[in-house]
Formats: C-alpha cells, sequence, structure tokens
C-alpha cells in the first residue's frame, strides 16, 4: 500500500502546532520509542522527524515527499522544492534590527556595516535589492548579542513578539520577509501520493474553515424569516424548518466568532428567540 511520508521539526512550537494540525485532521500518530519515524495508525501517512533547516532537503531529494517548515527555512535553503499550502501558524518575521541608541536615517545606514545573522542568503537578497553593500557575518545560536560585545554593528533574525530585541537593547528597523509555516513538496510526485496529500489537505482545510464559527439555531415569527436571513451571513442560505406551533419556525446558519455578539443584538432586536449557539468541528463542502 502506498505511504505518504511529511518531514516534521524534530521538536519545538513548529512540532506542536505541526502534530495537532493532523491530530485535527484526523490522522492518529503512534509515536513510540523510535524517534526518528512514526506511523499513522488510521491514515496511509508516515512522519519523519528532523531539523527544521533539514526539512527542504530531505524533500528536494525525496527523503520525505513532503515536508511542514518554516517559509523562513525554505527560502534560506533553496532547494528545488514548491509551497503547496500555507498553515497559518509558527508567524513570524525577519528583521534587521541595530543598537537603540543609534539614529536610523534609512536603509542606507547599513552600507559598510557589519550584520549578524543565521540567514545570509535571504540577507543578501534583500540587502542586493535595496544596493546595500555591508558585511554580512554568519553565526548561529543568540545572534542578537552580537552588537553588544562587539561582534557586528547589527543584527537579521527572526522576530516574533520583539522583547528579545527589547532586553538585548535593540530596536527593529527594517523588515525583509514576513514567514509562516507551510507545506512543501517537491515539483514532482507520483499520482498515488498526490492522492494522499490532496485528501490531507482537504481535511487540514475543513479543520480551518470551522475555526472561529459557530453554529446558531433560532426560532422566529414566520412574517421576519426575510428580515432575519438579511441579517444572517451565512454559508448560502439559512435552513429554515417549520415548528409545531403555528406561524413559528426554526432557522439555523453560521457565523464568525469576531461578529457573534453584533449579530445576535441584531437577531434579538428582529424577533428571534430560544437562540441556541455551538461550537463547530469541522465544515466540509
Amino acid at each position: 500500500m502506498t505511504q505518504l511520508r511529511i518531514a516534521i521539526q524534530t521538536k519545538g512550537r513548529l512540532n506542536e502546532d505541526s502534530m495537532q494540525l493532523l491530530a485535527e485532521a484526523g490522522i492518529s500518530i503512534s509515536l513510540g520509542k523510535r524517534k526518528l519515524l512514526a506511523a499513522a495508525k488510521n491514515f496511509p501517512l508516515e512522519v519523519l522527524f528532523l531539523r527544521d533547516d533539514d526539512i527542504p532537503q530531505a524533500v528536494a531529494d525525496q527523503v520525505a515527499d513532503i515536508g511542514i517548515v518554516g517559509e523562513n527555512e525554505m527560502l534560506e535553503k533553496k532547494e528545488q522544492v514548491q509551497i503547496i499550502k500555507r498553515l497559518g501558524f509558527s508567524k513570524c518575521r525577519l528583521s534587521l534590527a541595530i543598537p537603540k541608541s543609534e539614529d536610523y536615517p534609512g536603509i542606507e545606514w547599513f552600507n559598510g556595516k557589519k550584520i549578524a545573522t543565521s540567514y545570509p542568503v535571504i540577507l543578501k537578497d534583500f540587502l542586493d535589492k535595496n544596493n546595500v553593500k555591508a558585511d554580512i557575518h554568519v553565526i548561529s545560536g543568540s545572534v542578537e548579542i552580537a552588537p553588544g560585545i562587539g561582534l557586528a554593528d547589527a543584527i537579521f533574525d527572526i522576530v516574533s513578539s520583539g522583547s528579545t530585541l527589547v532586553s538585548n537593547r535593540l530596536k527593529e528597523v527594517e523588515v525583509a520577509l514576513y514567514s509562516e509555516a507551510v507545506l512543501v513538496a517537491p515539483k514532482e510526485l507520483s499520482a498515488d501520493k498526490r492522492a494522499i496529500m490532496d485528501e490531507m489537505i482537504f481535511r487540514m482545510e475543513s479543520v480551518e474553515r470551522a475555526k472561529d464559527k459557530k453554529y446558531i439555531v433560532l426560532n422566529a415569527p414566520k412574517e421576519k424569516i426575510e428580515e432575519i436571513k438579511a441579517i444572517l451571513p451565512g454559508m448560502k442560505s439559512p435552513t429554515v424548518t417549520t415548528l409545531a406551533e403555528e406561524g413559528w419556525v426554526s432557522m439555523s446558519s453560521v457565523i464568525a466568532e469576531k461578529e457573534f455578539w453584533e449579530i445576535i443584538g441584531k437577531l434579538k432586536e428582529a424577533g428571534a428567540q430560544g437562540i441556541l449557539v455551538m461550537p463547530i468541528e469541522k465544515m466540509i463542502f
């Protein structure tokens, strides 16, 4: 039986979010003592656990069929892989930061400066696009300490909350890239494996559509149907069912969490009663 092999980061937030996504898609992974490779119990999928910076090459070399990796790592490695789906989690940005005490007139400030980074390829592309000539100093680990110990004038690194920059008396001055987790695959994938990948993506998207959505059921007078339909932003049209009590109907629809209280208020004003609100696990079209 054909199996699809997916590469996922060994540990960390990206690992946790990736495994949660598979679980929400109904794919149960059997995690035993063998840490490197784990098989799904109920889906033709096996998970290969790798360092995040090894995932693009593993997919390009077909050690893994597909992979979940930060877009920043994919762009840094420049392997022959393509983005199949953006996953919307593990978001961050790659930015240039300088000592807080420095005045910053613009990107020309970096001309002739030494910049410490773990992402020399992305940095060079960004500097070239902006006609900046700087010395790129490649280091791994704690990039943010480089200016403080005199190793560099500035840094180029991942920024999430910005708290690490603040604690090292740095300020963010240029954003080169906004990154998130992406599902990547090689240029060519067999028909059997593509079919498995498509089914997995279908499940993932069903889960995504349900997030931040609520299913509501309400009772309303028949003469208020059109007014209430205009309020409800349903997928197509709300479901309307006649009730045993003469002149009344039950209506159901889906609304977004962010619009919830505004819509509920309007429904009550329009005569809706007995409003029942339920979470949605998945939405399948």
